[in-house]
């Protein structure tokens, strides 16, 4: 079967919801996930996010031009829900009576996870379902501002229960999507010089580091400035507190305006030249838009994937 999964959002300035957490970070995830999952079935699958999009508009006309051009049988939109902090629970859109028969058993295994149940509902007022020329479903996973929700939440189930609701099963073995960088066990020496060298933190010489392994002392003087760029003790030793500095910048979240990121956000400050406070302000979004134009990027002050390519690959 051919499905075409739509990654909701995650192309600026069509950008998704904001909560306890952000709902391109979980579109995001989950969609890759389901896209691994799937294709380790058997299934074709075509990914219809656009890499690029001037409007919101146009960032929803080009997921339904990729799905029809493509000819897929099912269209999977995935999206994550907001409110008032208090609604919480799943809800599929469909429109045609194929799509509701499509989206009943989504919407039934991720109940399963102990998600309320908002139903299978009308979605003749969504762009994508309105827009494509096969049966089409708007899984709504759950709510990002509901604090009921993300106790609940696990991408790697949320996944799961998408691809059963979709096709009955689940691969036989474990599917790695594209890697979730927050969660990396290697805490190497090798993987902390690469890394260094990735995020342009150079020794104490101004030069990068050799990829050795070794904990030398040109890689303790790199440890110790990567330190005082994010605001942890000085140390020059990559323990605990070091490496979750590293792996959440080389997770590549979402970053937007009056984003109190820490860490993440220092580091966006030293490579953009800013003071650093660890408080994305209108000084280090003037800094991003500046960054963004130059590097021929949609200068919206938002630090999405594209701009994540250019800082740090």
């Amino acid at each position: 079967m051919k499905f075409g999964i739509d990654i909701g959002h995650n192309c600026p300035p069509d950008t998704g919801a904001r909560g306890i957490k952000f709902e391109d970070n979980l579109t995001l995830d989950v969609g890759n996930r389901v896209i691994a999952k799937l294709k380790a079935l058997g299934h074709q699958v075509v990914e219809c996010k656009p890499a690029r999009a001037s409007s919101v508009s146009e960032s929803l006309r080009k997921r339904c031009a990729t799905a029809n051009a493509n000819k897929v049988d099912t269209f999977v939109s995935i999206h994550f829900n907001a409110f008032n902090r208090q609604a919480n629970g799943t809800e599929v859109f469909a429109v045609s009576d194929t799509g509701r028969r499509i989206a009943k058993p989504v919407l039934d295994e991720i109940v399963k996870l102990g998600f309320f149940n908002r139903g299978v509902k009308n979605g003749s007022h969504l762009f994508v379902l309105k827009n494509t020329d096969m049966p089409a479903i708007l899984v709504e996973g759950c709510f990002v501002d509901s604090q009921k929700d993300m106790n609940l939440y696990n991408p790697e189930a949320m996944a799961n229960a998408i691809v059963k609701g979709l096709t009955g099963q689940l691969p036989s073995t474990p599917v790695n999507p594209i890697e979730d960088e927050e969660q990396n066990p290697d805490t190497t020496t090798l993987r902390f010089q690469k890394a260094l060298n990735r995020l342009k933190i150079t020794d104490k010489n101004g030069k990068p580091l050799v990829e050795n392994g070794t904990n030398d002392a040109t890689t303790k003087s790199a440890i110790e400035k990567f330190q005082s760029i994010t605001g942890i003790q000085q140390t020059g030793i990559a323990g605990d507190t070091t490496w979750n500095a590293i792996n959440q910048i080389l997770a590549k979240r979402i970053i937007r305006v009056n984003h109190a990121g820490g860490v993440v956000v220092r580091y966006l400050q030293y490579r953009l030249g800013v003071d650093i406070d660890g408080i994305y302000g209108p000084q280090t979004e003037a800094a991003m838009k500046k960054f963004q134009q130059q590097n021929g990027l949609t200068a919206d002050g938002i630090v999405g994937p594209a701009t994540w390519q250019k800082l740090i690959g």
